[in-house]
């Protein structure tokens, strides 16, 4: 199954980022938004569609940050490929749905902590370093 998604940050503290979350009430989960690929759609169409379905924020797409592969829940392999991403406006409105029912902006330590999947947690890790 091919995915994709976005690792959307925006300036933080100490001139830090901070990474955006989102909580999936199905799962009952933290992890980074992404979704599966509609027919003919880029993974970069995917990425930039998924993040602003989920989260409500338009991003502008960055460098390429990696992918992620595991087995979904019905023991399916899936591939995730993710793009670095920043909100195009300061402004954005979340709207809760049945998919994603909150986001949280955090430190890249504190969503290392709050991601519920080793995976994600691994790919953070790998980028924690990045300008």
């Amino acid at each position: 199954m091919r995915a994709a998604g976005g690792i959307v940050r925006r300036p933080g503290a100490d001139d830090g980022w901070e990474l955006l979350l989102v909580h999936r009430p199905r799962y009952d989960d933290w992890s980074l938004p992404k979704g599966k690929a509609d027919d003919g759609e880029s993974d970069e169409e995917t990425a930039l569609r998924e993040v602003e379905e989920e989260t409500g924020l338009r991003c502008a797409l960055g460098d390429a940050a990696g992918e992620t592969r595991y087995r979904d829940a019905k023991g399916r392999p899936k591939i995730v490929r993710y793009w670095l991403m920043e909100p195009t406006t300061d402004t954005a409105e979340f709207t809760p749905t049945d998919e994603v029912d909150a986001v949280q902006w955090c430190s890249p330590r504190e969503a290392i902590e709050l991601l519920t999947y080793g995976h994600d947690r691994k790919l953070l890790e790998r980028l924690k370093d990045l300008p």
